[in-house]
């Protein structure tokens, strides 16, 4: 067996571990990188980006449809049609980009990329089965775990046939009469609502009593009202049993132990996802683990020496753009730096309809001490221009100093809310502070302006 030398040695080349090989290679570190699949990981191929695109193509047909009945804006349109097949090809190709993109930027920080799946040997030695190849060894200074994470199955719902993962929900086609999703969270919602758009019967099981249970109701509202208008039936309070006898449907019961049929061509099992750590020989290292996750510290080195750990194998919040903060982290400190990882917030977004954003504490988290306002977009100018005028901004700050603790917004396009939220944040800013910047008329940014100005109780629009 070939056996080769780096300094670093990547296993996994997902936003966390490609981000660390290309910030090493720009550090002067020689880096190696094992990705057994697709560089981009999750996200770029079977997550956040095509997910994103798959829910613009949805909310495009959505449009189309809408003025194929007549619009308040006076648009006519005739009955759209969508050539699904074209759809996933358009959607692959922005994947496509990316992914390419990728490769190229390690190439040019001179990353050495090998294909192929690792297993662990010891915190200094991999064997590598590439795809084309001989077997070869790669031994390392600095071994960088980054493998990402895996959907939950449910036990009596088992992924194969016509139970499937979010992975499988991103290509269906043809798209199915009856789609049954199986969790409320936000991935199940975001698929959940771009296939209804596209025309499925969609039916949501949720085994709490609300959706997107890990967000505070009030934000959950404008969603609810979303899921109602397009049809989307709720199943709340409701456990998934498995599927009927026939296999053509899904068993449901309720809370009072009624048990019924949902038909259901295709049930999405979106329940969570789990660290992967199997199928790697990680548990030859022994390391000090969290649950299902590898504990680090915040320089995100694991109990053994040289052996670093980030992104979703690190446990929750499972985004890839905390993994790509922590790659960032561990390339710098392997070259020497000083740094760590310690952010003031890291912004959460749901791509539902509409979208919702959190960024640091709720009023909960917060505790009593605090100073809270909600400013709506009902009297936003930008909002009611684009027929948005659903949702709102609300800010959580100190009582005493007015330091902002945190942000919530859910609306059409608040996810392009979240940067200014954890600037403010970060930089350690103030009611004050946000509420003296002038924002640009007319945008949604105003609402922002406005929530700290009504927190301080002077805002003008309302």
């Amino acid at each position: 067996m070939k056996t080769v030398h780096t300094t670093l040695l990547v296993i996994g080349g997902g936003p966390g571990g490609y981000v660390a090989a290309i910030r090493a290679g720009q550090l002067g570190v020689p880096t190696m990188l094992v990705e057994g699949d697709r560089l981009g990981g999750t996200c770029l191929n079977i997550g956040c980006i095509p997910s994103k695109a798959l829910i613009h193509v949805a909310a495009e047909f959505e449009k189309a449809s809408h003025f194929a009945g007549g619009s308040p804006i006076g648009i006519r349109a005739s009955a759209p049609t969508i050539d699904l097949a074209q759809a996933h090809r358009w959607k692959q190709g922005v994947v496509g980009k990316l992914t390419g993109g990728v490769g190229m930027l390690l190439k040019k920080n001179g990353v050495q990329v090998v294909k192929g799946f690792a297993r662990i040997v010891d915190g200094k030695s991999v064997d590598v089965e590439p795809r084309d190849g001989e077997p070869m060894r790669i031994t390392c200074d600095h071994l960088l775990l980054a493998t990402g994470s895996e959907a939950v199955a449910l036990p009596n719902l088992p992924f194969g046939g016509s139970v499937i993962s979010s992975t499988e929900a991103l290509d269906l086609d043809p798209k199915p009469a009856h789609l049954v999703v199986v969790g409320a969270g936000y991935i199940g919602l975001e698929l959940g609502i771009a296939w209804r758009k596209l025309g499925v019967d969609v039916h949501v099981v949720e085994a709490t009593e609300r959706i997107l249970p890990a967000y505070d109701e009030e934000l959950t509202r404008p969603v609810m009202a979303t899921l109602k208008k397009l049809g989307v039936v709720l199943h709340l309070a409701c456990t998934a049993e498995g599927l009927s006898a026939n296999g053509d449907g899904l068993r449901v019961r309720s809370r009072n132990a009624d048990e019924y049929v949902l038909p259901a061509d295709k049930v999405l099992v979106a329940v969570g996802r789990r660290p992967r750590t199997a199928g790697f020989n990680l548990e030859s290292l022994q390391l000090d683990m969290a649950g299902r996750a590898v504990k680090v510290d915040e320089q995100c080195r694991t109990s053994m020496r040289n052996v670093w750990a980030i992104g979703d194998i690190t446990g929750e919040p499972m985004l890839a753009h905390r993994a790509m903060a922590q790659g960032e982290v561990v390339a710098e400190v392997i070259a020497g730096h000083r740094h760590r990882f310690a952010p003031a917030a890291i912004p959460a977004v749901c791509f539902t309809d509409p979208e919702v954003v959190t960024v640091g504490q709720t009023a909960a988290e917060a505790g009593p001490d605090i100073v809270t306002a909600m400013f709506p977009f009902a009297a936003n100018g930008r909002a009611l221009s684009v027929e948005g005028s659903e949702g709102f901004v609300r800010v959580v700050a100190r009582k005493d100093n007015h330091l902002i603790l945190g942000w919530q917004a859910v609306g059409q396009g608040v996810s392009e809310l979240g940067a200014a939220f954890c600037y403010s944040i970060e930089m350690g800013a103030r009611l004050e502070d946000v509420g003296g910047i002038i924002h640009a008329h007319p945008t949604l940014g105003e609402a922002v302006q406005e929530c700290a100005l009504r927190a301080l109780g002077r805002a003008v629009h309302i």
